[in-house]
């Protein structure tokens, strides 16, 4: 089996219209497909993360709350690739998103900073140099 690249992250949120709003308007993810799902009471947005990636933003009515912290068993965080950290955390906060303070992996040497979605999914923000990658996230 080869696996060639993460296809997608499922999300789901519990105020369609703010985290449709979070993720569209504030974070600038493009909208491939909207769907609404009247059998479930639930919408599916399919939205673009540059060139290689999507999320899929669900809502459903009433889903139980994700366990806090510190260190809850499964995913951990969603990282996001930017080339200028200290300009999306700039953006980030001009649009009413708190951040952490911007900090310095120890091992990679990249600064990186995490900032939540309105439900508290953790997400961070990874300064990635693009010329020596060869690819933009």
């Amino acid at each position: 089996m080869k696996i060639n690249h993460v296809h997608h992250v499922a999300i789901i949120c519990t105020d369609y219209a703010v985290s449709k709003d979070f993720y569209v308007n504030k974070l600038g993810f493009e909208v491939i497909h909207e769907f609404y799902r009247a059998e479930r009471d639930s919408y599916k947005l399919d939205l673009a993360v540059g060139d290689h990636i999507q999320i899929e933003l669900f809502s459903f009515p009433s889903p139980p709350e994700r366990p806090t912290r510190p260190e809850a068993a499964g995913l951990r965080h969603l990282a996001f690739s930017v080339e200028d950290i200290a300009e999306a955390v700039k953006h980030l906060n001009s649009h009413g998103i708190g951040t952490e303070e911007i900090r310095i992996d120890p091992f990679t040497n990249r600064r990186f900073t995490f900032f939540q979605d309105p439900d508290g999914l953790p997400l961070e923000l990874y300064e990635d140099d693009v010329e020596k990658t060869g690819h933009n996230s």
